[in-house]
């Protein structure tokens, strides 16, 4: 195997996708490092969660632009995240539609976990689309990122029943939990050199995911 994965994170909320990351290292159930936590918003919790495990932070504007990360910001997060040595990019709670350089900048890289089973329900509010449709099964996926919009190739994905009364909310938080297994659960393969990308398909080839103990 290579070297342990170094994981740069996006986020733009209260990171708790990133907190599941970080668990998951400090229990030894993934061996990688997050190197990084970056953020466009100035006081975003994620920043917090960052310095509580000593892991450096860093709040960088995206303006001039409202919901993509592009010209002269997007320039500055992919040095940011190569000197500090990321291998990866974690999009947690990102608000923010990456471009074609920080793509490039890290081929295959770059993931993303949304809270719909992909292809279904892609965009904003997923859960709230899931329950105005009327699904029985709803719940979240992590994948590569590409050009479009939670259209790369798939990893993992976890399901939970929508129950009989739930609202909004309620689906939100049990989906929430499954995503706190499913991203460290990519991330193992991912750094077990497990994933393979064929097209529009992730093979996971056969073999231990270790933990780093």
């Amino acid at each position: 195997m290579g070297e342990k994965l170094k994981i740069g994170v996006l986020g733009s909320g209260s990171g708790s996708n990133a907190q599941s990351i970080i668990d998951a290292i400090e229990a030894g159930a993934l061996d990688a490092e997050v190197v990084c936590v970056l953020t466009d918003v100035e006081d975003a919790r994620i920043l917090e969660r960052a310095a509580t495990h000593g892991i450096p932070g860093r709040f960088i504007s995206a303006a001039p632009f409202k919901t993509k990360l592009d010209g002269a910001a997007e320039t500055e997060y992919i040095r940011v995240l190569q000197a500090h040595g990321a291998t990866c990019v974690v999009l947690a709670g990102f608000m923010r539609i990456v471009k074609p350089a920080m793509l490039k900048a890290f081929p295959q890289r770059v993931l993303n976990i949304h809270p719909a089973l992909l292809p279904a329900f892609p965009g904003m509010a997923s859960w709230k689309q899931a329950l105005e449709y009327g699904t029985r099964v709803a719940g979240c996926t992590v994948h590569f990122v590409d050009e479009g919009t939670d259209t790369g190739p798939i990893i993992v994905q976890r399901c939970v029943p929508v129950e009989p009364g739930d609202t909004p909310e309620t689906l939100h938080a049990r989906i929430q939990i499954e995503e706190h297994l499913a991203y460290p659960e990519a991330l193992r393969l991912l750094a077990a050199g497990r994933l393979n990308v064929v097209g529009r398909r992730v093979e996971v080839r056969e073999g231990e995911v270790s933990s780093g103990q």
